[in-house]
């Protein structure tokens, strides 16, 4: 799979997508996966610790209580690759379960160089564990690792965190075919739903008391000051969390506090804020646990396993490519 070509007007990936990005309209927008630049990386890392994010938690609670069901429901010599890794911390279990049945590789797929320099260090001292890492966009590096597969091997791809959540609906089906175009049949997709709860916990969960959650949404701003020479004043922005009933999604969003004119030179743009205009920044959409098993099928995986947590309200499931 070959990426596709850069327009010459733009140095970077970034600087493109700033420039288009922030020329829409009436809605101007930014891909979440920029958020995760090295202080971004940071930030959700504590966001994670936050008392009002329970989706972490919940992951790691199910993960610490069926990585031997999830390893046992995948027999054979399987390799894993795991889109958008993080640390790894949550991935551990699995690994482990794992390595302790067979010599295991471990593929993880991550856009930040800082996240997977953490995935080293937090997943290194596991036995017959070896980690290749991926410095690409989730297809991109599920290529590489569908070309390098050995003969007889089995593909476990992890996609974990709720990270389905940021598609919205008929785009994560696109995404889930495919993903399901890069396996054969047998290889499987563990995937992560948050599941719809009320909706205070839900704003709490992207809005914390103490300001994380902002602090990782600006900095969306000061990257492109950073790295695009951007002149954009932090201070006339403000992080904004809200629930979008119509799609069940939380939305993040940065509001100008007042008119402002910015420029971004390494993207070739000038652009004007009115007082109140947004720019969207992330979604994150909810499930409930009987929607995972149809979208799986539309997507060409048959959903064979589910395991919840109860307190947080959260589903890990098993799909088989058929």
């Amino acid at each position: 799979m070959t990426q596709p070509a850069l327009s010459p007007r733009f140095p970077n990936a970034f600087a493109e997508a700033v420039n288009v990005g922030l020329s829409k309209q009436p809605q101007k927008e930014l891909p979440s996966m920029y958020l995760y630049d090295e202080v971004g990386s940071a930030l959700f890392e504590v966001i994670t610790a936050l008392p009002e994010y329970g989706v972490t938690r919940a992951e790691e609670r199910v993960l610490k209580a069926h990585a031997a069901d999830i390893v046992a429901a995948m027999p054979g010599n399987v390799t894993i690759a795991e889109l958008g890794s993080g640390s790894g911390r949550k991935t551990r279990r699995i690994l482990e379960a794992l390595s302790r049945k067979q010599p295991t590789a471990y593929h993880p797929i991550e856009i930040s160089h800082t996240a997977l320099q953490l995935c080293r260090r937090e997943l290194g001292d596991i036995e017959r564990l070896s980690i290749v890492g991926h410095e690409r966009d989730y297809l991109a590096g599920l290529a590489e690792v569908y070309a390098k597969r050995k003969e007889g091997e089995r593909l476990l791809v992890l996609f974990l965190g709720s990270t389905i959540g940021n598609f919205a609906r008929l785009a994560a089906t696109k995404f889930l075919r495919s993903i399901r175009g890069m396996l054969k049949p047998g290889d499987g997709l563990l995937l992560g739903t948050d599941l719809i709860k009320p909706l205070p916990m839900l704003i709490a969960a992207y809005d914390d008391p103490i300001g994380v959650t902002a602090a990782f949404n600006l900095n969306l701003l000061a990257r492109i000051n950073r790295e695009l020479g951007g002149d954009i004043p932090i201070d006339a922005f403000e992080h904004v969390a809200r629930f979008n009933p119509d799609v069940r999604s939380i939305e993040m969003h940065l509001r100008a506090k007042r008119a402002v004119s910015v420029r971004v030179r390494g993207a070739d743009l000038r652009v004007d804020f009115r007082e109140g205009e947004t720019i969207w920044t992330e979604s994150s959409h909810k499930y409930s646990a009987e929607e995972v098993a149809p979208i799986a099928a539309d997507a060409g995986f048959e959903c064979t396993h589910q395991w919840r947590d109860e307190e947080w309200q959260f589903a890990e499931s098993l799909l088989i490519a058929r």
